[in-house]
């Protein structure tokens, strides 16, 4: 069995996608769409690991929260906030942990990424994690911009699940717009749903180069 898993955001959602050598998980579900803060983390890194798989690769969909960060831009983040949302794998003292993207594997992936797609990745940042399904307001940006360089609703969940069932956990978030507020236009969902359109094929073809490097 695959010893990697590749846990697929927003931005391949409805796509078809075939990755030999990786064990391939619709994190928002396949039969019907689960909203951000109603899919099941901790269940979904159970079942990759009794699959067999030591590490994953979690795709995140985000908001830029800087300018220069926009639209099609990547980003491995190196660290997090995820106040108040975190899933919990444990209830004795094993709750108590150090949460953290995984240092070798992430360098691991940025490596693979320039080596065999070559197309720029930031190699580093943070990543905010809010509840959701809803946007943030322009205060709301204001705030977190100040401390973080994308903002999406799964990734660190995610994360800290996977660390829970003793996975190795990194992820490159893909830009679909500046978050509310960034721009001088407002945002609306229409141009959130197109930004992600325009990434998702370009995207998808990066990941297959990537992940024979990964597998």
């Amino acid at each position: 069995m695959a010893g990697l898993a590749v846990c697929g955001g927003s931005v391949l959602r409805g796509f078809d996608l075939s990755l030999p050598g990786a064990l391939f998980v619709q994190r928002h579900g396949t039969e019907r769409y689960l909203l951000p803060h109603r899919i099941d983390h901790l269940a979904n890194m159970r079942s990759v690991a009794e699959a067999g798989c030591d590490r994953v690769l979690g795709i995140g969909s985000v908001g830029g929260l800087q300018p220069e960060l926009g639209p099609g831009a990547l980003i491995c983040p190196d660290d997090f906030v995820a106040l108040g949302v975190d899933p919990m794998p444990f209830d004795d003292e094993r709750a108590h942990s150090v949460p953290r993207f995984d240092p070798n594997w992430r360098r691991r992936v940025v490596a693979a990424w320039r080596d065999r797609v070559g197309s720029p990745i930031a190699d580093g940042g943070v990543y905010w994690q809010t509840r959701g399904p809803r946007l943030e307001t322009p205060a709301e940006i204001r705030l977190i911009a100040a401390h973080a360089q994308v903002v999406g609703m799964t990734i660190a969940s995610e994360c800290l699940a996977a660390a829970g069932a003793g996975l190795a956990y990194a992820a490159i978030c893909v830009v679909d717009n500046l978050a509310n507020g960034v721009s001088e236009r407002v945002l609306t969902i229409e141009e959130l749903e197109a930004g992600r359109a325009r990434n998702r094929d370009a995207f998808a073809r990066g990941l297959r180069q990537l992940v024979p490097a990964l597998a």
